[in-house]
């Protein structure tokens, strides 16, 4: 047998055994948990910046600030 008949033997061997672990993944490799990438803190900041800002846009616009 030649090496590049080996060589290639070799790849069908290991592209058969990959074939046949096809779907046999864990549906998840992180772990589950209440784990927020951004803490509380910074989230509710978050939301008091963006709710806020468009309030004082609505009420800015009400008024007749108009847009510019």
């Amino acid at each position: 047998m030649t090496t590049s008949r080996r060589l290639a033997d070799r790849k069908v061997v290991r592209f058969e055994s990959n074939i046949r672990k096809r779907g046999a993944v864990p549906e998840t490799t992180l772990k589950k948990g209440k784990d927020y990438p951004v803490g509380p803190l910074l989230l509710g900041f978050f939301v008091f910046v963006v709710i806020g800002s468009s309030l004082f846009q609505i009420i800015r616009t009400a008024t007749g600030g108009g847009m510019a």
